[in-house]
């Protein structure tokens, strides 16, 4: 002991003949400079913790519900801390693709019929090597729908994967039509307000294991598309449960945001081109209804839908098509519990087309809102590699679900 505190006694000199040496050097080795950075530090950290730290705001349409989601899905009450360099909605929608890992899942492709002659790619996971549900026929099943333009290579489908295969569960991809590389037989694409192949997908996903509790989750476009298919079915879904990740509720809000000058230029260019892009390998299957050359001249969003896809589908104009793709008018009409994550700063869903007042109409829906996290970002932690705070919320409601949804019937 008296050893220890002679070299505490030396180690305190030492640091102190230091200090004064450096307030005589340079500016920024100096002991103001020192003083500076610890004082922009301190105040930097104040307002990150009092004013971008914060726990998600929590809607339901009933007390069970909240209930349910505060025991058994704690992440929705909990502090979400976004990456402290890293917290801006642009930043994070950005960034995320770029800097989260890719991680390896093996895939088993298959291709199912469609009643009009088309094909849709399905990848399945099916977690052969699960400890926890080794009969295949009652494993339970997540159906997985990504963004506007994805396909199961997205990192945030990936990650749901992987971080949930030691759950135990099965893992289907649904790849829209035309997207993940497989042939277009008809002309035919998809949209968010059509949810023919969807329901084409439940019921061939369904009749492969009728015995295993069957989930689904949707992100951005994906989470628009599931919303209006149950909004259309109500209960009458084999599906148990749902969650819905940074979807756009308004289809008019979003386009409008999107078309500010900055968001143009970073997001509605960009996605436009993917469109485009998309369309045109199969170019050959639209020429006869749609004059592609107008298409391909698109510079937003709105105006590809208005020349492509509104015609494609026979709506009479693109308001039409608008109207019937925003799924806030139906969520009234959902009829097993639904998880939905948006954050606030959203560009890609301006917080004010948040159907707030019909969530806590409807005991099925449960709104969890953060302040920040952006369009399919949420990251979180130093450096955001491994998982975001949007895989963590699909982790525990899905197990949730599967674990202790009989306690939401009997409440």
């Amino acid at each position: 002991m008296q050893r220890l505190a002679m070299d505490l006694r030396m180690l305190s000199r030492e640091l102190s003949h230091y200090l004064e040496h450096q307030v005589r050097v340079g500016f920024f080795g100096s002991g103001v400079g020192f003083s500076l950075i610890l004082g922009f530090s301190v105040a930097y950290a104040c307002y990150y913790l009092s004013s971008i730290a914060k726990k998600p705001q929590l809607v339901t349409g009933g007390e069970s519900f909240s209930r349910f989601l505060q025991d058994h899905c704690p992440v929705v009450t909990e502090t979400y801390y976004p990456t402290v360099w890293c917290w801006e909605s642009r930043g994070q929608t950005l960034l995320r693709p770029f800097i989260t890992s890719k991680p390896l899942v093996q895939y088993r492709n298959e291709l199912i019929k469609t009643a009009d002659g088309g094909q849709i790619s399905l990848d399945w996971f099916d977690n052969d090597n699960s400890k926890r549900y080794m009969d295949a026929s009652t494993r339970p099943t997540v159906l997985l729908l990504p963004g506007l333009t994805g396909t199961s290579k997205e990192s945030y489908i990936l990650h749901m994967i992987h971080l949930s295969e030691e759950l135990g569960y099965r893992y289907v991809v649904f790849n829209n039509r035309g997207v993940a590389g497989e042939n277009l037989l008809t002309p035919r694409t998809y949209c968010c307000s059509n949810t023919e192949d969807l329901e084409t997908v439940i019921h061939h996903v369904h009749s492969l294991y009728p015995s295993a509790p069957f989930l689904a989750a949707g992100v951005s476009m994906g989470g628009m598309l599931l919303l209006n298919y149950l909004g259309k079915i109500g209960p009458k879904t084999p599906l148990k449960a749902a969650a819905t990740f940074s979807v756009g509720w308004n289809t008019f809000a979003c386009t409008e945001s999107l078309e500010k000058p900055l968001n143009w230029l970073l997001f509605n260019y960009y996605l436009t081109t993917c469109l485009q892009s998309s369309v045109n390998k199969h170019r050959h299957m639209f020429v006869k209804q749609i004059d592609m050359d107008h298409v391909m001249k698109a510079k937003s969003i709105r105006e590809f839908d208005k020349r492509f896809t509104s015609v494609m589908f026979g709506y009479r104009t693109i308001d039409d098509y608008y109207t019937d793709a925003s799924p806030n008018h139906r969520l009234k009409s959902v009829g097993i519990p639904v998880l939905c994550l948006n954050s606030v700063d959203d560009v890609f869903s301006p917080s004010h087309a948040i159907p707030i007042e019909t969530a806590k109409q409807n005991p099925n829906v449960a709104l969890v809102l953060t302040s920040y996290g952006g369009h399919i970002g949420f990251l979180e932690g130093i450096w955001p590699r491994q998982s975001t705070y949007m895989d963590r919320v699909f982790k525990q409601f899905v197990q949730a679900m599967i674990e202790h949804g009989h306690e939401l019937s009997s409440m």
